[in-house]
């Protein structure tokens, strides 16, 4: 069967047709030099780019293009299916091929209570082929998955953003998820930007319900809205945290003319920088409970890692403790080695949960405790809940507690609660000793 070539729609008109010269006008709107976020995602505009292209040109520029980029936009055209998949096939461009990158989009699809696979809808739209050159400069090789989101409610673009979330969860790899959309269309440049700068406070604070209801309350004609409600959905469920906006303009500051704009944001959602020692806990759950697979320690190993001590992995889903294994003191080589056994122990074996599901891997939030050499103490007096994490032992039964706990709030309640996790009765004689951890989130 022949591949499906999409063929450029504006090419010659929204931009050049030459690759020369669409190559030379991208590289006036890009900051090569501009240091690389890893994000969840980020909304772009579509428009003609010598209007919209400073502002697509600064976001992208912004990012670490990931191998592959799942791009939304809106259906302008009405044709097609409403929520619209490509799962093969290649878009051709000025500057060369973009293939899809049919894996993921089989997966996509097969994931999705919406999407379905078609073409017409991707024929003639220009919201996701006008990405294409500017994410070409900075990667020539990359892979996309084309989607085209029409009219629909709240919670069916949230779902959408939700399913594509689970399935990038088990994926094992980053994936950005790119939003194409412009903002207010054809009002005085005032006007515009006091609506658009209430749809960007809602994507700010990574709420799509307050973004669709501010669009339909002050008649804001965004049109990419669905694709943006869909990764902020998507961006939340993978954890993300806060937005930032990168650049915002107008076609006034091209065309001269403000009495009719269109507005442009360009807008991040980075990622939460990640202490490596928590990755790899993240590696070896994954890797684990999907594929069945203990991770290798990396190489080379961080200097945190290369160090030999006692290490917990503690594991929460939705603010509450889901599993928590760890050792006092060194038992295997290296901290990187405690980490993925113990990381896989949380999350299969401790006996208090059920061991943790796929489905679940994008909720987790693991932080990894590495303990100093414990020391004996003489007494309570010597314990501070919030620095010193405690050990209580009667020979060979030994109970430990991490420190600064939420709801642990005296060196006597440490007590007791070790005491009860090592089986040691309150009038037996014990030996105590205490211990700091570095915690790494």
């Amino acid at each position: 069967m022949t591949a499906m070539i999409r063929k450029p729609t504006v090419a010659g008109s929204f931009y050049p047709g030459s690759a020369r010269e669409l190559a030379a006008m991208i590289e006036t709107m890009v900051d090569d030099g501009a240091a690389k976020a890893h994000v969840f995602g980020l909304v772009s505009p579509h428009a003609g780019i010598i209007y919209s292209g400073a502002v697509a040109g600064a976001v992208i520029s912004r990012i670490r293009i990931t191998d592959t980029v799942i791009i939304m936009g809106p259906n302008h055209t009405g044709l097609g299916k409403p929520f619209a998949i490509m799962t093969s096939g290649t878009w051709e461009t000025p500057l060369g091929n973009v293939d899809i990158d049919g894996a993921l989009a089989s997966k996509l699809l097969a994931g999705s209570s919406y999407l379905a696979e078609d073409y017409d809808a991707h024929l003639r739209e220009h919201s996701i082929e006008v990405q294409l050159p500017f994410l070409q400069h900075f990667k020539k090789d990359v892979k996309i998955v084309p989607i085209v989101l029409s009219h629909a409610g709240g919670e069916v673009y949230k779902e959408i953003g939700q399913e594509i979330a689970e399935v990038l969860a088990g994926l094992g790899r980053e994936v950005v998820i790119l939003a194409s959309s412009d903002m207010t269309h054809y009002e005085p440049r005032k006007e515009a930007e006091r609506k658009d700068n209430s749809a960007i406070g809602a994507i700010l604070d990574l709420d799509e319900d307050a973004l669709l209801d501010r669009i339909a309350a002050e008649n804001i004609t965004m049109c990419g809205y669905g694709p943006v409600a869909a990764l902020i959905s998507a961006a939340k469920a993978m954890g993300a945290q806060k937005a930032e906006l990168v650049k915002y303009q107008t076609s006034g500051e091209t065309s001269g003319d403000y009495s009719s704009v269109v507005g442009y944001a360009g807008l991040i959602i980075p990622r939460p920088v990640m202490s490596p020692l928590v990755k790899l806990a993240h590696e070896a759950i994954r890797d684990y409970i999907v594929e069945g697979r203990v991770v290798l320690p990396p190489e080379p190993l961080t200097p945190e890692m290369q160090e030999k001590a006692g290490v917990f992995v503690s594991i929460h889903e939705n603010g509450e403790l889901r599993g928590c294994i760890g050792t006092f003191e060194p038992a295997r080589r290296n901290v990187a080695e405690e980490i993925i056994v113990n990381g896989i122990s949380a999350a299969t074996r401790d006996p208090r949960f059920s061991p943790i599901e796929e489905h679940e891997l994008n909720k987790l939030e693991i932080s990894v405790d590495v303990l100093t050499e414990p020391e004996a103490i003489s007494g309570s007096e010597q314990l501070d809940p919030k620095k010193y994490g405690a050990i209580v032992q009667r020979g060979a039964r030994r109970g430990l507690l991490l420190p600064d706990l939420e709801g642990v709030d005296t060196a006597e309640e440490q007590i007791d609660i070790c005491r009860r996790k090592a089986d040691i009765s309150p009038n037996e004689k014990v030996q105590l000793f205490r211990f700091e951890v570095k915690r790494y989130h």
